[in-house]
């Protein structure tokens, strides 16, 4: 019924399942019962055993007991959920905090350090709040093994936090649909040990790492680290917005306000789609599916994309 192993996954795990199972055993208990009283019914009085039908005035009695003991078993499930489901919203002054970005259709994890990555790096057994932020539309955070979904919404704070107990790597996917590639906004969180994990925190090297010989390196380390991919392929295949192979430097029909018009996809049309998306829709593609990015991009940023953009018009 629930994933082998992992029953100290979190912090929150057996609150969880020990409230689902009170749940599923009362659920079950009077789906056998109620199941055995009606066949039971079925025979005792069926026509041939009462052919006249017996008028029957009530009992109070009955009526109290049938009030009381439904009314007794809802409080033990409000109770089991309750004690499982207010320490989530207590998170202590001490956890580590953690900025979590939902857009369509990826996530974005920042840390207090100014490092930024797709996916959640955690330590064990320390607690972990993450501070969730939703840049369009709403979204929801859900860890299974963790017995944690939190919804993400526009313009409203929230966050959930936990304490991982075992190392490993866990699944987290968007549980709210958010639009054409909602089932592709998945990823992991690692836990790993607190000096490994230290280790990672603190290392530079990987954004040195991302800027090799290789022209637009960095540009593409750019458009992943921002879920750019998600939208746009760079194979060719068509997704929500046009694809990049090959679109640097050809002509593209848009439509701007009610009219059409031809461009060159230049540089400063580069910069203007990303910090003003819906002011040029190339024809055949929706407007108001992207968001400017002029909060999360500088102007250095989008040149090192068109380097990369333009690798990818050179393959042609």
């Amino acid at each position: 019924m629930f994933s082998k192993g992992i029953a100290d996954a979190s912090n929150f795990v057996k609150g969880v399942d020990t409230s689902f199972m009170v749940i599923l055993g009362i659920t079950i208990f009077f789906l056998i019962a109620i199941t055995i009283v009606m066949i039971y019914f079925v025979f005792r009085y069926r026509k041939s055993k009462n052919p006249k039908a017996t008028q029957i005035h009530g009992s109070v009695s009955l009526e109290i007991l049938w009030t009381v003991i439904p009314t007794a078993l809802v409080m033990v499930m409000f109770y089991y959920g309750w004690i499982g489901y207010k320490p989530m919203k207590e998170a202590p002054e001490d956890a580590f905090e953690i900025k979590t970005i939902g857009r369509m259709w990826n996530w974005q994890f920042e840390y207090e350090n100014g490092k930024t990555t797709d996916t959640l790096y955690v330590p064990i057994d320390r607690a972990i709040k993450l501070d969730l932020v939703a840049l369009d539309v709403l979204h929801s955070v859900y860890i299974p093994a963790f017995r944690l979904k939190q919804d993400v919404v526009p313009g409203q704070e929230h966050m959930m936090w936990f304490i991982p107990g075992r190392e490993g790597e866990f699944d987290l996917f968007c549980t709210e649909y958010c639009g054409l590639r909602h089932s592709y906004m998945q990823t992991s969180v690692i836990v790993m040990p607190q000096e490994k994990f230290d280790s990672w925190y603190i290392d530079t090297t990987q954004t040195v790492q991302l800027i090799s010989d290789k022209p637009g390196a960095l540009g593409l380390a750019i458009v992943k680290k921002n879920g750019c991919l998600a939208c746009h392929s760079i194979d060719g295949s068509k997704l929500v917005g046009p694809t990049w192979k090959g679109l640097f430097g050809s002509k593209e029909l848009v439509k701007t306000g009610k009219e059409k018009r031809e461009v060159v996809v230049d540089s400063a049309y580069v910069l203007n789609s990303i910090y003003n998306p819906n002011d040029d829709i190339v024809d055949g593609y929706q407007k108001g599916l992207m968001l400017s990015y002029k909060n999360e991009l500088t102007e250095e940023d989008i040149g090192e994309i068109i380097e990369f953009m333009k690798t990818l018009s050179e393959d042609q």
